[in-house]
């Protein structure tokens, strides 16, 4: 099965009323791990890149990789998807390459860093339409800021900040309509990193609220939840036994996640989790066999403990066993529907 378009997966996680787990990769270990679990699960699959993963694992490599998932696992509907673009080039250079899907995050400014106008994320999100659609190709804007940074994207808000920068449910509808994007990221006081809530995250900083009044004003469109991490106490507690010095630190429950799918959510954006698990588990291998140096007797149990934790989401979002009741529509078929 040939890589698919993102919009056919959130179309039938519309219909079933669940979410679809977009995890992030920068290297073989890390689809690998995916795939395992999609393949234990039956589940659809969404593999994102930022533009840090694609400078350092090279967009040849990375596009051969997805490709050898493709061959080796043609049962599973796979999504290669760019996270993150900063600008229409950047989204058009991933075009390029093969990706079935971009994100163009015009709430941001060329840069990465600069909270942008509303005309502004406008203007670059209607140019990567025009473009990807023609191609088939689904997009995924931002309205609203996160808080954090993730491989160098992002204004770096404080959670505190970040409340500032919430989506606006009517300011959404506005966007939807002008920009014929397939999904829309929305700002609920969400963090990127590991960093997210200094507490268990209440109704006064993780606004979920926000969610069911988007879907309330567009019951139709798939809105993606970023941030999304549940940065799970016992993966921290492994790093910690094992050398490591991560301070206290909680992320986004599951419970609210699935309240989030509830609402018309269809992509979680999952990274922070599957990087604790790996980096656990290769302190573990380095405690207990400080003489190790062969690469496989480390990262064979970090790719391991990354397919449980990404099993685990597969089957909180409820995606797990649906990957071969999927209608595939290529590319081209995409194309044919949006200009049809």
């Amino acid at each position: 099965m040939p890589l698919v378009p993102m919009r056919i997966l959130l179309d039938h996680a519309a219909e079933h009323d669940y979410g679809v787990g977009a995890f992030n990769v920068n290297n073989m270990e890390q689809i690998q791990a995916i795939m395992m679990a999609a393949v234990e699960t039956n589940s659809p699959v969404i593999v994102q890149a930022s533009r840090g993963a694609r400078s350092y694992s090279n967009d040849n490599y990375l596009r051969h990789l997805m490709i050898a998932a493709a061959e080796l696992n043609p049962q599973i509907p796979i999504v290669m998807h760019q996270d993150h673009g900063n600008s229409p080039a950047t989204c058009f250079s991933a075009i390029e390459q093969g990706f079935t899907s971009v994100m163009m995050d015009g709430s941001l400014e060329e840069d990465g860093k600069t909270p942008a106008s509303y005309e502004y994320n406008v203007d670059v999100t209607q140019q990567v339409v025009k473009k990807a659609h023609a191609l088939g190709v689904t997009v995924e804007a931002e309205l609203g800021c996160l808080g954090g940074i993730e491989d160098g994207h992002g204004a770096g808000l404080s959670g505190e900040e970040a409340l500032a920068h919430l989506t606006d449910p009517d300011e959404a509808g506005e966007f939807v309509a002008a920009t014929d994007c397939d999904a829309l990221a929305v700002a609920i006081g969400t963090s990127h990193g590991a960093y997210k809530f200094k507490k268990k995250p209440t109704g006064d900083v993780l606004k979920m609220g926000v969610i069911e009044k988007i879907h309330e004003k567009l019951p139709n469109c798939h809105l993606v939840m970023h941030g999304s991490s549940s940065v799970p106490k016992e993966l921290i507690d492994i790093i910690n036994e094992y050398g490591g010095e991560m301070p206290e630190t909680y992320g986004v429950p599951v419970e609210q996640i699935q309240r989030g799918i509830k609402h018309g959510v269809r992509k979680i954006n999952v990274d922070t989790d599957n990087r604790l698990a790996i980096t656990g588990a290769i302190r573990k291998v380095f405690s207990e066999h400080p003489d190790a140096f062969d690469p496989r007797k480390y990262l064979k149990p970090a790719r391991e403990a990354m397919a449980e934790v990404v099993k685990a989401r597969m089957i909180a979002f409820g995606q797990a066993g649906w990957a071969d009741k999927i209608e595939i529509h290529t590319l081209e078929d995409m194309a044919r529907r949006y200009h049809g």
